[in-house]
C-alpha cells in the first residue's frame, strides 16, 4: 500500500493485513475459527449437551435398576464406564470449539484418543465376556476362572494403555501447537491446531480402529450365542456405524481447512458416540419401561415359561 499518489515505493502490509481496494492502507484480515458463536458451533455445542444429558440419563437408569438381569448382563460395571466414556467423549468436543491456545491443542487430542479408547475397549472386552461366560458353562472349561468383574477392568486398563503410549510418544516427539495459517486464504487468517505428527495422529485413529474391527469380529462370532440379553447383534451394529464413520472421516478431513476440518472432527466424534449410546443402550431401555415382564431372572432363564 501506499498513501501518496504515485509513489516509487510502496509498504508491504503484514501477514496479518491486507490491503484495501485502493491500495491506500492496511486492513486486519477476517479471523477465521469454530466459534461458540457460530451456527455451527453452537449447533455442535446444544447437540453435545444434548448427548451428554442423554448418557447421564441412561447412567441414572442403569444405577435404579442395577439388580435387574437386563442390567447385570454382560457385566454391569463396564456398562457403567462405557457409559461415563460416552458422557467424556460428548464433552471433550467442547475443547474443538472456540478460539485455539495452545493448551487446548495439547488436550484435545490427547483426551479424545485417550477417553475414546476407553469406551472401544470396554465394548471390545464387553463382547469378549459374553464369549467367556458361554464357553465357561461348557463342561470342563478352564474359563470359569476368569468369569467376573476383574478380569474385564484389567483388558480395558491393558486396551487404553496401548493409547495413551502412543499419546505419549506423540506429545513427547511432535505435539500439536497452535498455528495462525496466514497464507491458505488471501484475505484470512486460520487459527488452528497443527496436529504435529499427522502420522502419531492416524495411529491414534488406526488403533481404536483396530479395536473396533475386533470387536466387530468378536460381536459377530457371539451374536447367536443362546442369551435373551446377548448385546453381540447390538455391538455388530454400533461397531459397523462406527467403523463407517472413521472411514469417511479420513479423506473429509484431509481434504478440510480451517473451521470446517475442526467441525469434520467434531461431527466423527458425536455421531460415532451416539451410534454406540443408540445400538447398546436403546435397547436396553426400551425392555426397562416398555416391557418390564421381559426383564426377569425367570424370562432370562426360560423365555418361554
Amino acid at each position: 500500500m501506499s498513501n501518496t499518489t504515485d509513489a516509487a515505493n510502496c509498504v508491504r502490509c503484514t501477514e496479518y493485513q491486507k490491503s484495501n481496494t485502493e491500495r491506500t492502507e492496511c486492513l486486519l484480515k477476517a479471523i477465521n475459527f469454530l466459534s461458540y458463536t457460530d451456527t455451527m458451533g453452537g449447533s455442535f455445542t446444544s447437540i453435545a449437551l444434548i448427548l451428554f444429558i442423554t448418557a447421564s440419563t441412561v447412567l441414572g437408569i442403569f444405577v435404579k435398576y442395577w439388580g435387574t438381569p437386563i442390567v447385570k448382563a454382560n457385566n454391569q460395571h463396564l456398562s457403567c464406564i462405557l457409559l461415563i466414556s460416552l458422557m467424556l467423549c460428548f464433552l471433550c468436543t467442547l475443547l474443538f470449539i472456540g478460539r485455539p491456545t495452545q493448551i487446548c491443542c495439547l488436550l484435545r487430542q490427547v483426551t479424545f484418543g485417550i477417553v475414546f479408547t476407553i469406551s472401544v475397549s470396554s465394548i471390545l472386552t464387553k463382547t469378549l465376556t459374553v464369549i467367556i461366560a458361554f464357553n465357561a458353562t461348557k463342561p470342563g472349561s478352564k474359563l470359569k476362572k476368569y468369569v467376573g468383574t476383574t478380569v474385564p477392568i484389567v483388558l480395558v486398563i491393558i486396551c487404553t494403555l496401548g493409547s495413551s503410549v502412543i499419546s505419549a510418544v506423540w506429545m513427547a516427539s511432535h505435539p500439536p501447537f497452535f498455528e495462525a495459517d496466514t497464507f491458505s486464504e488471501m484475505d484470512t487468517v486460520i487459527l488452528m491446531c497443527n496436529e504435529g505428527s499427522v502420522s502419531l495422529f492416524f495411529c491414534v485413529i488406526g488403533y481404536k480402529g483396530t479395536l473396533a474391527l475386533l470387536s466387530f469380529i468378536a460381536a459377530f462370532l457371539a451374536k447367536d450365542f443362546p442369551d435373551r440379553f446377548n448385546e453381540a447383534k447390538n455391538i455388530t451394529f454400533s461397531m459397523l456405524v462406527f467403523c463407517s464413520v472413521w472411514v469417511t472421516f479420513v479423506p473429509a478431513y484431509l481434504s478440510s481447512k480451517g473451521s470446517r476440518m475442526v467441525a469434520v472432527e467434531i461431527f466423527a466424534i458425536l455421531s460415532s458416540s451416539a451410534g454406540l449410546l443408540g445400538c447398546i443402550f436403546v435397547p436396553k431401555c426400551y425392555i426397562i419401561f416398555l416391557q418390564p415382564e421381559l426383564n426377569t431372572r425367570t424370562f432370562k432363564i426360560n423365555p418361554f415359561a
